[in-house]
Order: C-alpha cells, then structure tokens, then sequence
C-alpha cells in the first residue's frame, strides 16, 4: 500500500482518480485548500504527488519546486496542456512522469504503478519526511528546512532528531538514544550524548528553532506535537 496525494483543483476528476486508487489498496488524500499544498504534503507525508499544472493561487511547477527543497518523492503532472513545451518544463521542474488529460483511469494507475516501483522497488516505500511544528527533518538527505532556511545535520544529530520524531510528544530516554547512536558493545561515556544533544540544540537555533529539545530531568529528552 502506498500513500498517494491528489493535487487537483476539478473536484469530479480529483475524486475519480482516488476512489479508482483506493481500490487498489493504496490510502490516498485529496489537497482541497490549493494556498496550502505544502502543509498538506508534510502532514500527508505520502509516498507519491499526482499534481495539476493549472492550479489557483500558485501552479504546479510551483509547487514541484516547493516539494523538491525538502523531498526527492515522485511527482506525477497531469495537465490537458500536453504540448511539447509543457512536459519538458515538467520534467526540468522535477517531475517523473507526465500525463495529459483527459486519460483513462487505467492508463493512469499503470503510470502510477510504473513510477512507484521505479522509486521503491530496492528502498521500500517509507515516508522521506517528517514533520513537527513546523519543522520539516528529510529522511533522505539528513536536514531539517524551517521557515525557508535548511540545516544539514551530522549522523548523530540526525539520529537523534530522528529518535525524537518518531516519539514526539513522549520522552526518549538517555538509554534509548545511546543505544541507536552507538553500538551496545561499545563503552561510551554519557557526557558524549550530552554534549551531541547540545551541539544540535546549538545548530538548531541558527534556524530559528529556539527551545526544540526539552529536557525531561532525570529521564530524557522529548520535542512537543
């Protein structure tokens, strides 16, 4: 199963495509609020993008462009614009694939399914972002992108974010994070995670992620919903 985004501004047409996806046991989302794709993308978190080129507020190019600053997940144009022009500046926008409207709905979940197995066939197909009041962490390349600015993180700045993420609103013990950071056969001193969580706290406010790390006294560490 795979989570799939419809980003399509003609209702009929956008609830078509996901009731045919559905049945196909994929779990799939329609964007209804065209100023706040991106939102809808990070909470989604899906595993592929069907977007409209002709949108309103911004088109699809634009929100290619947006989705690709902080996610390499495939992105399948749709557009009854299918002149020659159009799917060249689709792909150089980021797009995997093109197709033009009308279309039948099988041609379309064969594109689907060719574009799906082409990006998760050797990776399986997990989410490549997470998010968290605001604050976007990309699975792929190791950063964080909050409020237009990206950080790169170290290896063990991004497993312990990671950690944290996965766990947000909950504390993560001291002794889970040294057991992901580091081998359990190996003696690591427990200053040696303070002084990483402290470094991370450090990076994080230059992007203005004041106060993102709480420390749970005694117990560990914890980021809030």
């Amino acid at each position: 199963m795979y989570k799939i985004l419809i980003v399509e501004d003609e209702p009929l047409i956008a609830e078509s495509m996901k009731r045919y996806l559905l049945k196909w046991g994929n779990e799939v989302e329609c964007v209804t609020d065209f100023a706040e794709v991106l939102k809808h993308f990070v909470r989604f978190s899906p595993q592929l993008v069907l977007l409209d080129i002709g949108l309103p507020f911004y088109n699809g190019y634009y929100w290619c462009a947006e989705i690709r600053k902080i996610s390499q997940v495939p992105i399948l144009f749709l557009s009854s614009a299918s002149d020659k022009m159009n799917i060249v500046m689709a792909m150089n926008m980021g797009g995997d694939d093109f197709i033009a409207k009308p279309f039948d709905l099988e041609v379309l979940l064969a594109k689907v399914q060719a574009v799906l197995r082409r990006a998760y066939a050797f990776l399986g197909a997990n989410p490549s972002v997470m998010e968290c009041k605001g604050a976007v962490l990309n699975l792929s390349d190791m950063s964080v992108n909050y409020q237009g600015q990206r950080l790169e993180l170290s290896k063990n700045e991004f497993r312990i974010l990671q950690l944290l993420y996965e766990h947000a609103g909950q504390t993560v013990s001291r002794e889970q994070m040294m057991k992901r950071l580091w081998d359990e056969e190996c003696f690591v001193d427990d200053n040696t995670l303070t002084v990483n969580i402290n470094r991370l706290r450090r990076s994080l406010r230059e992007i203005g992620l004041v106060d993102f790390i709480h420390t749970k006294k005694g117990v560990g560490y914890q980021i809030d919903t």
